[in-house]
């Protein structure tokens, strides 16, 4: 059982990947509201000229992004919804893209199973 974590700069793909979710069988995710550190120093009200800079070089990035999680028992559904984020995204080596990451869990507690 795995957590597979994407932090989505795109949002714009939100409804697409939460559809790829469905489709390969992930019934639940929860999703939040999000802003990377970068773009909160560049935004904040600090007077550090390091932080000037960095304000000018994400002037068009976007300051908020989606942060969705999700609880994945099967490895291979595991291995789709991966494929399919992927597959929507394109090259998520690309700056200002997002971020993917699965951790391992233990156990859960409060979760019933919709089958």
């Amino acid at each position: 059982m795995n957590i597979l974590f994407l932090v989505l700069n795109e949002i714009e793909y939100l409804d697409d990947i939460l559809d790829a979710f469905i489709d390969v069988g992930i019934k639940g995710a929860t999703i939040l509201d999000s802003q990377g550190m970068g773009s909160a120093l560049a935004n904040g009200e600090r007077d550090i000229p390091f932080f000037g800079a960095l304000r000018t070089l994400l002037d068009n990035a976007r300051p908020y992004n989606k942060t969705i999680f999700t609880v994945v028992e099967d490895e291979e559904v595991l291995k789709d919804a991966i494929e399919a984020v992927q597959d929507i995204l394109g090259d998520m080596g690309k700056p200002g893209v997002g971020l993917m990451f699965t951790v391992p869990v233990g156990s859960i507690h409060g979760m019933t199973r919709r089958d």
